[in-house]
């Protein structure tokens, strides 16, 4: 009787751990169906479905990994498609800054070669056909040195440089253009030596494009340049009077092409901020903007103080 009841219970024993066993072939297949789904979805472009897995299972590492990679790779496909929907509209706004002066230049040189103009005017008209060329050409030399910068071709040479000295000297050179336009510039720099590795062009053309910006686009009559030390960094501000920048602006000031004014009448690429950002990138720093209406706009750029970049 005994025997009897120990083999029974080692059938019903027996026919659990098969029911266990089978359960647990039969949920395993059913997540490696789901994993293969997925794997199809990704392979056919769908991203948007996960596989579900309890911890305890052993495919749940599996899964997890697949889920990660899902994840990872949707990610890359929205930023591939900002980056095409960006450069469509870099293209379509390269087409317009293009095409509108050259349309402008050569309805000049058609007057001149019709003869429709003559004497004065016609020197005149030359004269406003030259100065269309060389902002042509300006343009397509700052979209070459976009493009490289954006493309990290732009090789810097970093040495330790007398940031006050070197700011001095870059102003110097902006003297007479403050003296023409009746600009009066307020200068805040120490006479102390601060060292720090900069390379000298990219440094200059980071101050020359702000300063331009505000020259062109103020319409303010002073410009303030201070130098001072934070920390372990070095803050350089220059500031203008003028009309200011709108708050919904601000966060697009550095963006490529952009040009806060829409009716594009003022003179500008919209490329010299954008480069000015990736010169600063190129340095370790931070470029920030803050701005008052009719009353103060301040662009800041911190550097490290450190030995090697």
């Amino acid at each position: 009787m005994d025997t009897v009841k120990i083999l029974f219970a080692l059938v019903i024993l027996l026919v659990l751990v098969v029911s266990i066993l089978v359960s647990y072939i039969l949920n395993t297949k059913k997540t490696l169906a789901n994993m293969l789904l997925v794997l199809e979805n990704i392979k056919s472009g769908n991203e948007n479905r996960k596989i579900l897995s309890k911890r305890n299972e052993v495919t749940a590492d599996i899964c997890y990994k697949i889920n990660e990679i899902v994840v990872n790779n949707k990610s890359k496909i929205i930023e591939l498609k900002a980056s095409e929907k960006a450069y469509k509209q870099l293209l379509t706004s390269l087409s317009h800054d293009v095409r509108t002066p050259l349309t402008s230049l050569i309805g000049y040189l058609d007057a001149i070669h019709n003869k429709v103009v003559e004497g004065t005017e016609k020197d005149e008209y030359l004269e406003i056909a030259r100065n269309k060329a060389y902002d042509m050409k300006e343009f397509v030399d700052m979209l070459f040195e976009w493009f490289k910068l954006d493309s990290k071709e732009s090789r810097f040479y970093f040495e330790n440089t007398d940031i006050n000295e070197l700011t001095r000297s870059i102003l110097a050179d902006w003297i007479p253009v403050f003296d023409k336009n009746a600009i009066t510039c307020h200068v805040d720099i120490s006479e102390e030596e601060w060292n720090l590795p900069v390379d000298i062009n990219a440094y200059s053309r980071i101050v020359n494009n702000i300063i331009q910006n505000s020259m062109v686009h103020s319409g303010g009559s002073q410009i303030g340049i201070s130098i001072m030390k934070k920390n372990d960094t070095i803050v350089i501000s220059i500031s203008d009077n003028g009309k200011g920048i709108e708050e919904k602006e601000i966060h697009h000031i550095f963006e490529r092409l952009y040009k806060c004014d829409k009716s594009r009448s003022h003179k500008g690429s919209g490329l010299g901020l954008s480069i000015v950002k990736e010169l600063v990138s190129a340095h370790h720093g931070i470029i920030s903007v803050s701005s008052i209406s009719h009353e103060k706009t301040t662009f800041s750029i911190t550097l490290p103080i450190k030995k090697d970049i």
